[in-house]
C-alpha cells in the first residue's frame, strides 16, 4: 500500500508542487535554456521579470504576451549583442530615483540588438540605451505613468550611444520623449511624440539626423542644447504651447541644418540663443505666436526660402546687435501679409529689400509676462499705433523677398496699376 501511495505521489508531484508555479513564471529559466542564437517563443500570458539576457537569442511574444517586472529594477536587461525582442508588452520597472541605476522597462548595454513591436507601460524610462551602439528600436509604444510629468523618466533614453536607429515609435506622456546625452551619429525618423516636457531633448550630442518626426502638444518640441551639426528635415512641430514653449530651441547649438519642417501654432516656432551658423531653409511657419525669436547672442543664422504666414510676430530680435541674414544666394523668404512691395518685372521677387518691423521687443525685454498677451487683439493695435508713431524697429531685412501674389493686398495692386498707367501715359506724352 505504501509503495502504491509513493508511486502516486511521484506521478502527480509536478502538478501540485510549488515548483510547477515557479517554472510557469520563470522566464529567466526559459531564456537560460534557450541555446545561443536560438529562438524562444512566448505564449499568451504574463511572465515574471526581472530578466537578464547574456547571450544572442530571439524572443518573440504572442498577441497578448506580457513581461511584468518586480517594480524594483530593470524588467529586461540586455547584456549580450545580437538580441532580438519582438511582440511583447513590458511593464512595471523600478521607479526609484534614489539609486545610481536609472531603471527602465528595457535597458540595453550591448550592440547590434533589435527591439520592435513592443508596448511599454508603468515604467520609469521606456527603453534606455547605455553605451550601446548600432541598435534598432522601431514600432515601440511607450505610455507614461499618470501623475506629475517631472517625476517620470524618458520614453527613449540614449546615453553615450552611437549609430542607433529609432523609427516609427510612439511616445505619450513621459518626461522627455527622446533624450540624447553624449550620443552621436544616430538616425531618428517617423516617430510620434506628444504630451511630454520636450519631445526631443539634446545635450552634448553631435551629427544626429531627424526625419519626418511629429512633436505635438509638448511643452517644447525639440530642445537642442550644446550640440552641433544636427539635421532636422521634414518634421512637424504642432501646438507646442505655453509661456516658455517652442517648436525648436537652439541653445549653444551650432552648424545645424533645419530644412523643410512645419511649425504650426507653437508659442515660438524657433527660439535661438547663444548659437551660431545655423541654416534654416524651406520651413513653413504658420500661425505661431512668434515665428522666430532671435537673441543678440546668436550670430550668423541664415533663413532662406521659408514661408512665414499669419504669425502674431514673424521675427523678434532681442538683446542687441545681430549678424544674421534673411536671404541666401539671392533667395529670400515668403512673408505673406507682412510684406507690401512691388514686383513690376514679375520675377516673383520684390523690387526692393523688405524690412520686417515691430515694436514688441521693448515690452518683451522689459516684462517676461508679455508673452501671455501675444494672442490678444490688443497686440495688433499696439503694433499699429507704434507703426504710425514710427516707434517700430527693424527685426529682419530680406534683400530678396518672395512675392506671394495670393496674399498681395488690393491696395498694393491698385497702387501698382496706377503707377503703370502713369508710366505709360508719361511715355506716350514724350513721343508726342
Amino acid at each position: 500500500m505504501k509503495k502504491w501511495l509513493l508511486g502516486l505521489a511521484i506521478l502527480f508531484f509536478p502538478f501540485f508542487s510549488p515548483l510547477a508555479t515557479y517554472a510557469e513564471g520563470t522566464l529567466q529559466q526559459l531564456i537560460d535554456e534557450t541555446p545561443a542564437n536560438g529562438t524562444l517563443l512566448l505564449k499568451n500570458k504574463t511572465y515574471v521579470g526581472d530578466i537578464v539576457i547574456e547571450k544572442p537569442i530571439t524572443i518573440k511574444g504572442a498577441a497578448h504576451t506580457v513581461i511584468k517586472g518586480s517594480g524594483n529594477g530593470n524588467v529586461i536587461s540586455i547584456r549580450a549583442p545580437h538580441v532580438t525582442i519582438a511582440n511583447v508588452t513590458v511593464t512595471n520597472s523600478g521607479k526609484s530615483r534614489s539609486t545610481q541605476e536609472e531603471y527602465a522597462a528595457i535597458k540595453v548595454y550591448s550592440d547590434n540588438n533589435t527591439l520592435k513591436h513592443i508596448t511599454i507601460t508603468n515604467s520609469f524610462h521606456g527603453i534606455y540605451l547605455s553605451q550601446a551602439h548600432h541598435n534598432v528600436v522601431e514600432y515601440v509604444r511607450v505610455i507614461g505613468k499618470s501623475g506629475e510629468i517631472a517625476g517620470q523618466g524618458n520614453g527613449l533614453h540614449v546615453y553615450y550611444s552611437n549609430f542607433n536607429k529609432l523609427a516609427h515609435n510612439t511616445i505619450v506622456g513621459t518626461r522627455d520623449g527622446m533624450f540624447f546625452d553624449y550620443a552621436n551619429h544616430n538616425v531618428v525618423k517617423d516617430n510620434d511624440v506628444s504630451r511630454t516636457r520636450y519631445g526631443l531633448h539634446y545635450m552634448y550630442s553631435d551629427d544626429n539626423e531627424f526625419y519626418r518626426n511629429r512633436f505635438t502638444l509638448n511643452t517644447g518640441g525639440a530642445a537642442i542644447m550644446n550640440s552641433n551639426r544636427i539635421v532636422l528635415k521634414g518634421n512637424e512641430f504642432l501646438l507646442n504651447k505655453g509661456m516658455r514653449s517652442f517648436g525648436v530651441l537652439l541653445q549653444m547649438a551650432n552648424d545645424n541644418k533645419i530644412i523643410g519642417n512645419e511649425f504650426y501654432q507653437n508659442e515660438r516656432a524657433f527660439y535661438i540663443d547663444q548659437s551660431t551658423n545655423n541654416f534654416m531653409e524651406g520651413n513653413t511657419i504658420v500661425k505661431n505666436q512668434i515665428g522666430v525669436e532671435l537673441w543678440g547672442s546668436s550670430q550668423r543664422q541664415t533663413f532662406t526660402n521659408n514661408r512665414f504666414w499669419n504669425n502674431t510676430i514673424s521675427v523678434l530680435s532681442l538683446g542687441g546687435e545681430e549678424n544674421n541674414r534673411f536671404s541666401f544666394r539671392g533667395v529670400g523668404n515668403h512673408w505673406g501679409d507682412d510684406a507690401h512691395f512691388f514686383d513690376l518685372n514679375q520675377d516673383g521677387k520684390g523690387d526692393s529689400p523688405f524690412q520686417y518691423k515691430s515694436s514688441l521687443h521693448k515690452i518683451v525685454e522689459q516684462n517676461e509676462l508679455a508673452y501671455l498677451f501675444l494672442n490678444t487683439p490688443s497686440i495688433k493695435l499696439y503694433e499699429k499705433i507704434n507703426e504710425l508713431m514710427h516707434e517700430t524697429e527693424v527685426m529682419a531685412t530680406d534683400n530678396h523677398p518672395f512675392v506671394d501674389r495670393h496674399s498681395m493686398p488690393w491696395t498694393t495692386i491698385l497702387v501698382a496699376l496706377v503707377m503703370m498707367v502713369w508710366i505709360l501715359q508719361s511715355k506716350r506724352g514724350q513721343r508726342q
